[in-house]
């Protein structure tokens, strides 16, 4: 297509984006001081490779992230999650081969340290992936260990012999982190295979060996130390040790978690634990932020169903699963991420069931994350390379940032408008997601607040209380495509004054109507 036809076609799309969406409003009653402080604040995750090209060259780059630094303090997100930043063979860069560099397509160590500079200038803190339950087979760890059994690298990883029965055939999986179920791997011209959970090309690192996890621990001290990241993101935490040894794992943890805050006291690590709250409760010793995946899926249920009901009652109990191992938990909330379809393909391209998604992350509790794109509606649904597609700055010809590495299926200028288009749309996505933060980040309720479940008869409406100090808010969510009536319950009749609305809904006396896919938050 002609670069006028798309500048023509934009503007339709906008309007299609946001027919019969009202632009949320907030009433501005928050305390002067901002409530939010890291680690409670919105965090927003990047995939460097996507994000923003500074050098023409195909590929986002360390510097264009820079370059976006005051966007990203404007949405209001307080840190950044980066994919991996370090040398690899492949485009997702998971199969690490240097855990202290930064992969040339990205550019140099001094453009990183320029970016956390930047970033914390504007009071971002930056977290790296760090993956540490495996390598990449170009490593040259495990390159000497494949090829000299005496190799001292060759109790880095797990090897078996090729003849030993638990080689053969098929494996087993745990949770939605990977369908691969063959876990054992050959080397070309050796008896043995290596074990590698994910995949051949990323072997598992042993760390049954003391070396390995000293490896680790100097790995992390360098990233915290001599670039000065504030955190980490742990990749794979689930599988470092298998899946019959958990405790071994959560030992781990927090054996990691002690070293790292012997040289940064308040280092910020989030993990990756795929499961429910019992499985996952007993890592948050170790790892004090994890993500919550539960939240994620019921978010969807919900949506799909058009039932709320059940939203607040689950958050709370997963809560207090969490309180009894570890009172100080960060519970990391997200809608998706990089390895899930994008909440926008989900919900079938429906703005107003986005929305409302947005809106349940921003006022349910936890500390939410956004992947890039979700803000403006970026659609994606796996293949992986699909659901981390090119963001989108501006219009085609007009976007000196937008990254060409691939070419993009779902998130196209036909899909979806861009930043620069919705920064001027009052009811763009990417307003919303403005506006809800801002609430959030303003509201010691909504940041620091516990939850309370509010019974209504309708089961369309996720109602809750959020509570802490002095704030007390009362939240109504219709996830469902039906009006809703409801009768406030009498314990709540001081719940008066509107906060934010979302598509309109009326509130007079103890009755609210909440038309479909809309949100009222009250204060006494």
């Amino acid at each position: 297509m002609k670069k006028n036809s798309i500048k023509s076609l934009v503007p339709l799309i906008a309007l299609a984006l946001t027919a019969g969406c009202s632009a949320p409003t907030a009433t501005t009653t928050h305390p002067e001081a901002k409530a939010s402080e890291w680690p409670r604040g919105v965090t927003y995750e990047i995939f460097v490779q996507s994000f923003c090209d500074s050098d023409n060259d195909g590929i986002g780059d360390i510097k264009g992230m820079t370059s976006k630094l005051d966007y990203l303090d404007e949405l209001g997100v307080e840190a950044v999650w980066l994919m991996p930043i370090s040398p690899s063979p492949t485009y997702h860069k998971y199969d690490v081969t240097d855990y202290y560099g930064i992969h040339p397509d990205y550019g140099t160590m001094a453009d990183f340290k320029e970016f956390v500079q930047q970033a914390h200038k504007r009071g971002i803190k930056v977290v790296i992936d760090l993956v540490l339950n495996h390598s990449g087979n170009s490593h040259p760890w495990f390159k000497a260990a494949a090829a000299d059994e005496k190799s001292p690298y060759r109790d880095y990883y797990v090897w078996a012999h090729k003849d030993d029965p638990k080689t053969k055939g098929e494996g087993k999986t745990t949770g939605a982190d990977s369908y691969n179920v063959n876990h054992w791997h050959p080397v070309p011209g050796s008896d043995y295979k290596y074990f590698g959970y994910f995949w051949g090309g990323m072997p598992d690192l042993n760390f049954d060996n003391p070396v390995v996890r000293q490896e680790a621990y100097k790995i992390g001290r360098y990233w915290l130390q001599e670039v000065g990241v504030d955190g980490f993101r742990l990749d794979a935490a689930r599988h470092i040790f298998p899946d019959d040894r958990p405790e071994d794992n959560h030992q781990f943890w927090e054996e990691f978690l002690s070293e790292m805050q012997k040289v940064k006291p308040d280092v910020y690590l989030v993990g990756e634990v795929w499961a429910e709250a019992d499985l996952v409760a007993p890592y948050t010793k170790g790892l004090p932020a994890l993500f919550n995946f539960e939240m994620s899926w019921a978010f969807l249920r919900a949506l799909k169903n058009g039932t709320g009901d059940s939203l607040a009652i689950k958050h709370a109990q997963i809560l207090e699963t969490y309180k009894k191992v570890n009172p100080a938990f960060i519970d990391a909330t997200i809608l998706s991420n990089h390895d899930q379809n994008r909440i926008m393909s989900e919900v079938n391209s429906d703005v107003n069931k986005a929305k409302t998604a947005a809106a349940l992350l921003f006022t349910l509790p936890g500390s939410p994350y956004i992947y890039y794109g979700e803000e403006i509606g970026m659609t994606g649904k796996k293949p992986d390379e699909q659901i981390r597609e090119p963001f989108l700055w501006d219009v085609a010809g007009n976007d000196d940032c937008r990254t060409t590495w691939m070419q993009p299926v779902n998130s196209t200028d036909q899909t979806v408008v861009p930043v620069a288009m919705q920064a001027a749309d009052q009811n763009s996505i990417l307003n919303h997601y403005k506006t809800l933060i801002s609430l959030r980040n303003n509201s010691s309720a909504l940041t620091h607040g516990d939850i309370t479940p509010v019974s209504v008869p309708d089961k369309s409406i996720s109602a809750f209380l959020r509570s802490h100090g002095n704030e007390s808010v009362l939240v109504l969510h219709n996830v469902s495509a039906q009006a809703a009536s409801v009768a406030l319950p009498a314990a709540h009749s001081k719940y008066k004054k509107v906060l934010y609305t979302l598509n309109n809904p009326e509130h007079s006396g103890n009755q609210v109507l909440l038309p479909a896919f809309s949100t009222l938050i009250l204060a006494k």
